[in-house]
């Protein structure tokens, strides 16, 4: 398998230029996570990845008609691509990692808090990229994630 580099993305609230800058210096990709509230802006996500996009609709996204919820196999592995609103994530992240280990996901991917966390935990890694456009955890730095799977995974 060849390596794969994986942008992963979430609450852009119609704010794009951290993302135009974020795609000019880490492309060429081969896949672009949103993780909701693109806020309508999905089509102009989808133009300027210059990849393939999966994308799910957030708590903002009111008359989207993107689902809820995507499980996606990517490189080997099984992921849950959700908001997280659903699941309570702003209170904690137990609930998401028991529902995407019952369903048997190896990687669950949130947004919704707007604060970056990676938990490896025994059973299912838990990623949230934070908001590249309105970051809340301390310092305010807008975040991402690129994800890269190789021939070890």
């Amino acid at each position: 398998m060849r390596q794969m580099k994986i942008l992963i993305v979430s609450d852009t609230h119609r704010k794009h230029s951290n993302l135009e800058k974020v795609l000019a210096k880490e492309s060429p990709l081969d896949l672009l996570i949103h993780l909701g509230d693109a806020e309508g802006y999905e089509d102009y996500i989808e133009e300027i990845a210059g990849c393939p996009v999966e994308i799910v609709s957030g708590n903002s996204d009111f008359f989207s008609m993107l689902p809820r919820e995507k499980e996606l196999e990517i490189g080997g592995y099984h992921v849950l691509i959700t908001h997280g609103h659903y699941y309570y994530v702003s209170a904690g992240i137990e609930d998401i990692k028991k529902e995407a280990y019952g369903r048997g996901m190896d990687i669950v991917m949130f947004g919704h808090t707007h604060r970056p966390i990676i938990d490896y935990g025994k059973n299912v890694i838990a990623v949230n990229p934070g908001s590249i456009s309105c970051p809340r955890q301390e310092g305010k730095q807008p975040s991402y994630i690129i994800m890269t799977i190789d021939s070890n995974g």
